[in-house]
């Protein structure tokens, strides 16, 4: 048999000897771990691991069922995951296109661990640049009287395309709480660090009237709390007065387009922990 390489990713309610048990369990199968990182988090009392395993003898249906009681009799949520797999990511957005012009660049020269499957948009101004691309382009105009039907169909795609993750690349239309439910733990949304100071129009302008000192941006986990899911990334640059809202428009885009590659390449290597409102990232 050929040797495979996996991830194993567990979250167990935190006592002592997981992380010997389970290399226990691996040695015994003839597994090889390549790389591990683990932490124990206070609260909520829970213990997250991730480890890189090859397995020269056993396959991953072997591993899983020989797993399995293990597992269960200790509680653990788990899951082994080829780690050549590759994430399948469908792309959501409107009309500023630097987010999804970055990870198409990313994707096209093997710089982010996924297959793009497709972009959904609610305006035309990217299908020029997605067909440059030759990945499907999938309008999907929307209005407040037509949501309900435009989300429908955005769910559609995203079964169609056996989607694993659904990317909000600046996708400026608020998802229904039903729609962001069904979502949770697959979605992820990237906006700039400005909120809740500075909401609505021309953000950038705004803060540069108030004369910050710090832009940056934000991807989170979308759930139906607006803009309040756990997050997965950040980052900031620092500005000065002298500089033009303009110029602070364009450093903001890049650190958006940085912030959500990042979080990205962490959810498709099955680094990230939904622990409650926050997440455990073992990077």
């Amino acid at each position: 048999m050929a040797e495979t390489d996996y991830i194993l990713k567990i979250r167990s309610p935190d006592r002592p000897g997981i992380l010997a048990e389970v290399s226990t369990f691996l040695s015994s199968k003839g597994a090889d771990i390549r790389d591990a990182a683990q932490y124990g988090d206070p609260e909520p009392s829970s213990f997250f691991i991730r480890i890189h395993l090859t397995s020269p003898q056993a396959s991953h249906e072997e591993l899983c069922a020989a797993f399995g009681p293990v597992a269960q009799k200790r509680a653990f949520d788990w899951g082994l995951h080829p780690a050549e797999k590759k994430c399948r990511v469908l792309l959501a957005v409107s009309r500023h296109g630097h987010c999804l012009v970055d990870l198409l660049h990313r994707w096209q020269i093997n710089a982010l661990p996924v297959d793009i499957v497709g972009v959904v948009s609610n305006h035309r101004v990217m299908e020029d640049i997605t067909n440059v691309y030759g990945l499907p382009f999938h309008y999907l105009p929307v209005s407040k009287e037509t949501k309900q039907t435009q989300e429908e169909q955005f769910q559609r795609l995203i079964d169609e395309t056996s989607a694993d993750l659904v990317v909000l690349a600046r996708y400026m239309q608020i998802l229904s709480n039903a729609f962001a439910q069904r979502l949770e733990g697959r979605c992820i949304n990237i906006h700039h660090s400005f909120l809740p100071s500075f909401k609505g129009a021309r953000p950038y302008h705004q803060a540069h009237g108030r004369g910050v000192k710090l832009i940056g941006a934000t991807a989170h986990y979308v759930t139906p709390d607006l803009d309040e899911g756990p997050i997965i990334e950040q980052d900031v640059k620092r500005v000065t007065h002298a500089q033009t809202p303009d110029a602070l428009v364009s450093i903001g885009r890049d650190v958006e387009s940085q912030v959500l590659a990042r979080a990205i390449r962490w959810h498709a290597e099955h680094r990230v922990f939904i622990s409650g409102r926050k997440t455990v990232v073992l990077a």
